[in-house]
């Protein structure tokens, strides 16, 4: 048997019901991402179970998000003592005992929620903090299904969907702003959300960047953009000056916390090989206050109002 290794020369294949594990110095209180490159090694159902007790998540290997067979993957933990033990167990009985997940390349960072900007109620709305990012891979980091918002690899934001969404850098994709954006896979099957702050029965505008990461995705490439009940289909309209084009959905809020959301409307792939999974990049995420930034709070008749009041005071 021919096994995949992810990085360099030597990896770790866990056989049925194998674990390895390592004891970690942490800061009490903290939230960390753990970055792993993980691979199945046959074509049965193989996940792996990363788990830093009490807390422990299992991960689907079973989707190919890539034609070279392994991934970057993240988890996070919340640091209950000055050490934990970190475990990486195959949780599967496999017939064949040559199978079992291969695991390589392991890095561990401290995250820090950013502070939510004055005029911003969308926390990491540009997604800067977010997991490690290893230099020399060029196939991001996924995000696996994780609905807790406190602990999450993405400060902010939770993937609630069966599928992830992949966190990419500037140094291999096109990204809108910054270093680092999410590129949604896999349709509605690749959800990001976050709830938001909100006054009820105000007006509230949620602005993006959509984008192509120039990977080689074929088009057309689009998202549903979801504001409270608000709801809008927004296709990503190439550009020759640009790789990205901003979007926006106004909606009323009705509560004191609105969600918001994203995924890709179409499941697409790259074109070199039909198989590698891809999708629209969503950066620069923001929801303001409508009537908080000056004449942006105005409507045009108001404004007209505000203008021909001027003229008759001058005259």
């Amino acid at each position: 048997m021919i096994l995949i290794v992810p990085q360099g020369r030597h990896a770790v294949r866990l056989g049925n019901d194998a674990e390895i594990s390592q004891e970690l110095p942490v800061e009490k209180g903290s939230i960390y991402s753990l970055t792993f490159c993980a691979a199945r090694t046959c074509a049965q159902f193989e996940s792996i179970n990363v788990s830093v007790l009490p807390a422990s998540q299992t991960i689907d290997l079973q989707t190919l998000y890539n034609v070279q067979g392994w991934n970057p993957y993240a988890v996070s933990f919340n640091a209950d003592q000055d050490t934990f033990r970190l475990v990486f167990k195959n949780p599967g009985m496999e017939d064949d005992p040559t199978c079992g997940p291969i695991i390589d390349n392991i890095a561990i960072k401290k995250l820090f929620t950013p502070l939510k900007p004055k005029d911003n109620a969308v926390i990491n709305g540009d997604f800067e903090e977010g997991p490690w990012m290893f230099r020399n891979t060029s196939l991001g980091v996924l995000l696996p299904t994780n609905l807790d918002e406190e602990t999450s690899s993405l400060p902010g934001w939770i993937v609630e969907s069966n599928r992830a969404v992949r966190y990419i850098d500037s140094d291999h994709y096109s990204v809108p702003q910054g270093r680092r954006a999410i590129e949604l896979l896999s349709g509605k099957e690749g959800i990001i959300s976050q709830m938001v702050e909100t006054k009820p029965d105000m007006l509230y505008s949620l602005t993006f960047s959509l984008g192509h990461a120039d990977d080689k995705c074929k088009e057309p490439l689009a998202v549903m953009a979801f504001a409270g009940d608000q709801a809008q289909n927004i296709h990503y309209t190439p550009n020759s000056n640009s790789t990205f084009q901003t979007a926006n959905v106004n909606f009323t809020a009705k509560a004191e916390r609105t969600r918001i959301a994203f995924y890709s409307i179409y499941y697409n792939t790259r074109s070199d090989d039909m198989s590698s999974l891809c999708g629209p990049v969503v950066d620069d995420v923001r929801v303001w206050f409508s009537g908080s930034n000056g004449l942006h709070g105005l409507g045009l008749g108001r404004l007209g109002l505000v203008i021909l009041g001027l003229v008759l005071v001058l005259m």
